[in-house]
């Protein structure tokens, strides 16, 4: 966690007015609204524990844990097709029947960007 918000500083020191909403941004995407490429991206995770499906999957379960199985609501937070919202949350079934934990953190990553 301490290195996510240490990248989040960085993010902001050197990026300050940045209207780029993507997490993982450099100096060509900093002044877009576009997501760094996948070559960048997985040049920067090459040597990590975490992998970006592993980050994404766990980000995806986390909000429906907190926001509940709402396929349309994963549809449009993370841009899925809705038929591929409905599989996640159909998926997860046994998932939705447990209270949420306090923070996952036996499943939590400790990744986070350079």
């Amino acid at each position: 966690m301490q290195l996510l918000l240490d990248w989040l500083e960085h993010r902001h020191r050197r990026w300050p007015n940045t209207a780029n909403l993507h997490l993982l941004i450099n100096n060509q995407t900093a002044n877009t609204t576009s997501r760094a490429s996948n070559h960048w991206i997985s040049a920067a995770m090459r040597g990590q524990d975490a992998t970006l499906e592993r980050l994404r999957v766990d980000r995806q379960l986390e909000e429906a844990m907190v926001k509940g199985p709402d396929p349309l609501h994963l549809a449009e937070v993370f841009g899925l097709d809705e038929k591929t919202a409905m599989r996640y949350t159909d998926s997860h079934g046994p998932c939705w029947s447990r209270p949420p934990s306090s923070p996952r953190s036996e499943t939590r990553s400790t990744w986070s960007p350079p």
